[in-house]
């Protein structure tokens, strides 16, 4: 089933990337307000590789959720609907895996 995913969620994978730029991906400190925030629901789930981190959002509801890598960084945050997909860095080549997903506030974290 995540093979079917990632296949599906290719073209919408690049098209996310491109419209939002490479260079935007990861911010150069840790995001203050996810430090501060909760864990993401367990129906918005992750799925990563060494170029994109996709995240989905099974819940009914919108969520706005951080990317947290094993190097204390945290990506910008995003705003995705119910059934909807968003991409963020991938672990890259120097191996800087998902530890997990937070939520957080739109308003107050940025790039």
């Amino acid at each position: 089933m995540n093979e079917l995913l990632k296949r599906i969620a290719r073209p919408v994978t690049l098209s996310a990337m491109t419209a939002a730029g490479l260079l935007t991906a990861l911010t150069a400190a840790p995001s203050a307000a996810a430090a501060t925030e909760a864990t993401a629901p367990e129906c918005v789930q992750y799925y990563q590789s060494w170029r994109y981190t996709d995240v989905f959002n099974g819940c009914g509801d919108t969520v706005a959720v951080t990317v947290e890598y094993t190097n204390g960084q945290s990506a910008p945050c995003r705003v995705i609907q119910p059934g909807g997909w968003a991409t963020f860095a991938g672990y890259g080549t120097d191996g800087n895996y998902v530890t997990g997903l937070r939520t957080c506030d739109p308003t107050t974290s940025g790039a």
